[in-house]
């Protein structure tokens, strides 16, 4: 009975703590603001992994006198090397996959960012060092050679 009673407690502590790591992983989860605000993301499951999509611009609409001609029009993808994507619309380009939370060093690892901006995708890792704030890191290669951006929990109602 002593055996029952050491299993039942271990499988509890084992639950416990899945649920635990669980509920910090996805800490993730939400819309929030890009350093400089131009842009607002939110992260969300895709399977197992977590995954990110723009869903708001500050600016949605090329400004008058666009060296493009495209004054006025929604804005596209239209930096990315591969020419059959660049009309797509920036507002609900997924712009991070693949990320998968570890649990040893609390960050969200093995996954891609795409920078609109520039049209390149790179390695990335992210940090929460509070409820409110994530260090949104990209690379090439590792870590070291790379930028940290702080982005911030978007305020309810400001989507």
């Amino acid at each position: 009975m002593k055996k029952l009673m050491v299993l039942a407690a271990g499988i509890m502590f084992l639950w416990a703590a899945s649920d635990a790591i669980g509920a910090e992983s996805d800490g993730i989860l939400g819309v929030w603001t890009t350093q400089g605000g131009k842009y607002k993301v939110e992260i969300f499951k895709c399977g197992a992994a977590f995954c990110g999509k723009v869903v708001w611009l500050a600016e949605p609409e090329y400004p008058a006198g666009d060296e493009k001609g495209m004054a006025g029009k929604a804005k596209v993808d239209r930096n990315n090397p591969e020419e059959s994507l660049r009309s797509r619309p920036l507002l609900g380009l997924q712009m991070m996959k693949g990320f998968t939370y570890s649990a040893d060093n609390s960050t969200w690892e093995g996954g891609t960012i795409y920078d609109p901006d520039n049209g390149k995708t790179y390695k990335c890792k992210i940090t929460q060092p509070n409820a409110d704030q994530l260090n949104v890191r990209g690379f090439i290669g590792f870590s070291l050679l790379g930028r940290t951006e702080k982005w911030v929990r978007a305020e309810t109602g400001n989507n």
